[in-house]
C-alpha cells in the first residue's frame, strides 16, 4: 500500500486546488481538527487512487459523490475502487454532495461514529 507525500499522485496537488463546492464545504469542517478532533488530509493518494479525505489515525476514507457518480459505469468503478481501498484495512464511507449541504450535522456524526 502506498500513501501520499514523497510519491504524491500527479493529480493530487491539482485536485487540492480545485475542490468541488461540497468538498470545500466539508473541508472547512474537517480542517485543523475543527469538528471531528482528528487530522484529515484532502485529495490523498492511496496506491493509484486519490480519495477525497483521509484520516490516517483512524484509517478512515471519506468520499463525496456528485451527479457524475450516478451512472452504472461510475458505480462499478467506485465499487472496485472501494474494495481495493478496503483491502488495505481502511474504512470507506460515502456521502452524496447534497447531504453535505443539507444535513451536515448528520454527516459529521457518521464520520465520528466510524472512528475505530
Amino acid at each position: 500500500m502506498t500513501y501520499q507525500k514523497k510519491h504524491d499522485h500527479p493529480n493530487s496537488k491539482i485536485n487540492r486546488r480545485k475542490l468541488t463546492p461540497a468538498e470545500a464545504f466539508l473541508w472547512k469542517q474537517l480542517s485543523g481538527k475543527k469538528r471531528c478532533g482528528r487530522k484529515f488530509r484532502r485529495q490523498h493518494s492511496i496506491d493509484h487512487y486519490i480519495v477525497d479525505f483521509y484520516c490516517a489515525s483512524k484509517k478512515l476514507v471519506i468520499e463525496l459523490d456528485g451527479e457524475v457518480h450516478m451512472n452504472a459505469t461510475a458505480e462499478a468503478y467506485d465499487a472496485k475502487r472501494t474494495k481495493h481501498i478496503e483491502n488495505q484495512c481502511l474504512t470507506v464511507i460515502r456521502f452524496e454532495n447534497k447531504m453535505v449541504f443539507e444535513n451536515l450535522p448528520s454527516v459529521l456524526k457518521e464520520i465520528k461514529d466510524n472512528f475505530k
